[in-house]
Formats: structure tokens, sequence, C-alpha cells
């Protein structure tokens, strides 16, 4: 009787089974090719553009602080350098259409005003910039030559920072300023400021709502903390020729690093949300 029973319970189940069916797409996880390609799609890059300073090494110095900062951030995070060694923000800009003659303004002529490819790549609405990412600019040191292709005016220093900018929000990402990265240079026992252009990048961060990062200041503070100064002007030894190579310029690969933490801390300090993303 019992065994008729449980039969009868099974037979009445069956049909309720069946009606239900597998489990639907939404109900099971998905690990598919597509859903895999979605959540890489959905990381952070950090784009960066700027001199010789940020750029990738093309021998073993200089080496720019940008190609020291990717290792800073969690695998969600890419960095894509595209800093370019000797160009202020208008020859990266317009690289071979930046003439070696000035206007009746005094600034250099830019003929035919199209972009270089590196600032197209950026641009490009399939592989380019992305929402969600995040744009570093940093001139400021080639720009203050008085001759062309690379001599930059205040006023068009600050129109191109808030172009490339505009450029980056209306895409849904975030630019971030900096302000040019000090050199070494001593009054006495103390480092102190080396560049220009520092009031243009703020008042162009103020114009455009952009976070500025002062790294020239960051960069002179972290020089008196390591006691650069005094020193003889030989980049060649001690603790100032392990910083910068045979100059007073440009990093060695360690003192390129410090530069990249540098900025790193900056990014928690200001609470800027890439911070999150730093390991």
């Amino acid at each position: 009787m019992r065994k008729r029973v449980l039969t009868l319970v099974a037979l009445a189940v069956l049909p309720f089974l069946a009606a239900a069916g597998p489990a639907s797409a939404a109900e099971r996880p998905d690990c598919s090719p597509a859903a895999e390609t979605s959540a890489a799609a959905a990381s952070v890059k950090v784009w960066l553009a700027g001199d010789s300073t940020m750029s990738n090494p093309q021998s073993s110095c200089p080496v720019g602080w940008g190609s020291q900062f990717d290792p800073l951030f969690s695998d969600d995070v890419t960095v894509v350098n595209s800093a370019v060694a000797g160009r202020s923000i208008q020859t990266w800009l317009y690289e071979s259409n930046v003439k070696n003659t000035k206007d009746s303004t005094g600034e250099c002529v830019v003929s035919p005003r199209t972009f270089h490819q590196r600032w197209l790549n950026m641009l490009n609405p399939t592989t380019g910039m992305k929402a969600g990412d995040y744009l570093m600019i940093q001139f400021g040191i080639n720009d203050g030559s008085r001759d062309c292709p690379r001599h930059v005016g205040g006023a068009r220093y600050k129109e191109l920072l808030g172009m490339m900018a505009k450029a980056a929000k209306d895409r849904g990402v975030t630019p971030i300023f900096l302000t040019p990265v000090s050199a070494i240079r001593c009054s006495g026992s103390t480092a102190v400021g080396t560049r220009g252009f520092l009031t243009e990048t703020f008042d162009a961060g103020r114009a455009g709502g952009v976070t500025v990062i002062d790294l020239h200041k960051l960069s002179y503070t972290l020089y008196n903390t390591l006691k650069l100064c005094p020193n003889n002007g030989d980049y060649t030894r001690g603790p100032v020729g392990a910083f910068f190579c045979n100059d007073h310029t440009h990093f060695e690969a360690a003192g390129a690093r410090q530069i990249a933490g540098v900025v790193a801390k900056a990014l928690r300090d200001q609470r800027i949300p890439l911070s999150g993303y730093l390991r």
C-alpha cells in the first residue's frame, strides 16, 4: 500500500517538473565567452599625455615616471602611456603641423589643424578612451621655449588643456591635470622649483572643473625629503646620481619609480576616485 502511495505522488509531481523545464538563462550563471569579454571591457584605462619626464624609456636613462605607474594599480587598471620626449602640449597634439614661424599673436603657426595620430588614437570611438577611464595630462617643460615649434603662450596653453579635458569629459572620461615635474636645482641645501606654466595649469583646471595635482611642488618637496641638496652637480654618483640621469632633469628608473609613487599618493591624498584601484 505504501509503495502504491509513493508511486501516485511521483506521478502527480512529474507534470509540474516537466512544465518548469530547465533553469532560465537569468537563473543560470553566465560563464559564456561573451560574459568574460564584457567583464574585461569593464576594466579601467589610465591614458597619459606628456613629455620625456613621463614617457616610456628608449634606453636605460631617461625613464619617465609614467612607465613606472602601471605596477602601482590592481589588475583592473591598464596604463596607456602616450607621453613623448621633447613635446610641448601643441607639438604633442599637432606633430609635424606646427611650423617654425609665429603668427601676429606670437604663437607658432599650426597648419593644417589636424591632430597627430596619438591623439586620434585616444579619441577613437572603438579603441580609444571610454567612460570610466582617466586622462592624465602633464606638459609645461618644453612649452616655455621661445622658439617654434615648441613655443606655447600662456593663453594657448590653457586653451589646449581645456580642449583635451572637454574631449575626455564628452566621452565620460575623467581628466586630471598635473603641473610639470621639477628639475633638481639647489639654493644652498634646499631644492627649489624650476618650472613655469603653474598658474596656467591651475587656471585651466578651475575653468574646466578639472582636478590638478601639483606635481611640481610635490617633486621638489621629495627632493628635499631625500636630501638631494646640496650637490656639486655630479649626477653620476651619490643619492642625486641614483635619482637623476647625468643631467638635472631626467630620471633614472629608481627616480622615476619615486615620482610615480608621489603621483599615486596625491591620488589618495586628494581623494581622486582612481585611488581606489591602487594596490
